[in-house]
């Protein structure tokens, strides 16, 4: 029982206060165990947002890359990879394949087909992923 007067403490038993005082452990492990569930969920969105960066960067140079190629005069194949270097972001050039050019005829209209590659290595806190190639073409009828 619980007395009140001036003398007793008013407050729960000491066997509360103790469980009390072991909810801080449990607090811990729970933290313990999602921590690293959320630092690779982190690591993983950072990751594809970097490949994805650099999807875009390859796209955006192919693009660029085929528009110089409409244009009069009609540019040489170095102009060509010269502009493809010049706008490329994102982009880690000891991965990114040579260009291609690959000249055709169309229904009596000739044209330029651009193929590069890049090929990225995705970096998560406990494993390598495998390289993911990333591919793009675009093709430009010459004027």
């Amino acid at each position: 029982q619980w007395r009140r007067d001036s003398r007793v403490r008013h407050g729960p038993p000491a066997m509360t206060r103790i469980r009390r005082l072991g909810r801080g452990g449990a607090t811990t492990a729970e933290f313990a165990f999602t921590i690293p569930v959320v630092l690779t969920a982190i690591f993983a969105m950072t990751q594809l947002g970097i490949l994805f960066f650099a999807n875009a960067g390859l796209q955006n140079a192919v693009g660029e890359t085929a528009r110089m190629a409409t244009l009069w005069p009609r540019r040489t194949e170095s102009q060509l990879r010269a502009k493809l270097t010049a706008t490329r972001f994102g982009i880690n050039p000891a991965y990114l394949s040579t260009p291609q050019f690959i000249y055709g005829t169309a229904n009596g209209s000739s044209y330029v087909e651009i193929k590069v590659s890049y090929r990225s290595q995705l970096n998560f806190i406990f494993f390598q992923y495998p390289l993911v190639t990333l591919t793009q073409s675009r093709r430009a009828y010459l004027p």
